[in-house]
Formats: structure tokens, sequence, C-alpha cells
């Protein structure tokens, strides 16, 4: 008997009015499937979420449509949610052009992880930070970690300016 578009809408409206989140303010979002959502007939139930890392709470979550995926469902998720110069940090699954327009637009910043299976802008972004430039080269920072678990290792570098 509730239209849950404009719960959702009403909900998202109230944690933001409620928890007041300051401008710079770091917003992760991520997409899970429910554990046991799914069944023969079913994939299961995707959601892809906004956390608000300092106030600890979801902001926002929308469910992907069945035949589609997190790329279309960010954008409808980023229109929901009133983001104050905020800084939002997504997976490589939402490293997308059009992805990165939407939080522009909003006057927010972002980082968006890049892998290997986006092998022309992994290519175009790892040639870009062997530039041999000594000035260049001294103006970064690089951070690297290992993790391993789950039946896989994981390495990440991180290269950043300063």
């Amino acid at each position: 008997m509730i239209n849950p578009k404009q719960f959702q809408s009403l909900f998202i409206s109230w944690i933001e009015q409620s928890l007041n989140i300051p401008a710079g303010s770091y917003i992760h979002i991520d997409g899970k499937t429910l554990r046991g959502s799914a069944s023969e007939q079913s994939k299961g139930i995707h959601l892809v979420s906004a956390f608000a890392h300092e106030a600890g709470v979801v902001l926002g979550q929308i469910k992907c449509a069945e035949k589609s995926n997190e790329i279309t469902a960010i954008p409808e998720l980023l229109n929901l949610l009133k983001l104050k110069s905020s800084i939002i940090t997504i997976d490589a699954m939402g490293c997308q052009k059009e992805i990165a327009k939407e939080i522009t637009k909003k006057k927010c910043d972002y980082v968006l992880a890049l892998k290997e299976n986006q092998p022309a802008a992994y290519n175009d972004v790892k040639d870009y930070f062997s530039i041999e430039d000594k000035d260049f080269q001294n103006t970064l920072l690089r951070f690297e970690t290992l993790d391993i678990g789950h039946g896989r290792e994981e390495k990440k570098r991180i290269l950043s300016f300063f």
C-alpha cells in the first residue's frame, strides 16, 4: 500500500537531514548480492548501496534490475542522494565515464578503481605514471598492499600526488 519509490525518496531525505553529513565526507558505493536470495529462476537480489563512512550509515540503496548490473544502478542511486562536496569511492565496476560525469555534476570528487579488465584505460594510466620525468616522479606518493584471503591474492598499488 506504500509506494516504494516515494518511500525510498522520503527515507533518504530524512536520513540526510538527520545526519547532516558535512562537505568532504567519504561516500562508498558498492554492490552486493543478498545471500540466500538466489534460486533456480533468479540469480538473486543485487543491491547497490551508498555508505557514509563518518556517520557509519547506509544513505540509500537501489536494487539492480534483473537483467542489468551496477553500471546502470549507480547513476540512479546518485540521483537520489543530495551530496555536498563529498568524495565518492567506487570499485572497478563503476569505473565508467558516465558515472564520473554524474558525480562531477553533483560537485563531488571521486576515486574510481581501475583494473586490467579495461585494457585501453588501464594501459593509458599505466603509461602516464611511468613517465621518466624525475620532477614528476618526486611528486608521487606510492602505496602498495597485499591481501591474501578467500582463496585469492590481491595486490593494490596506489599512486597519489602531493
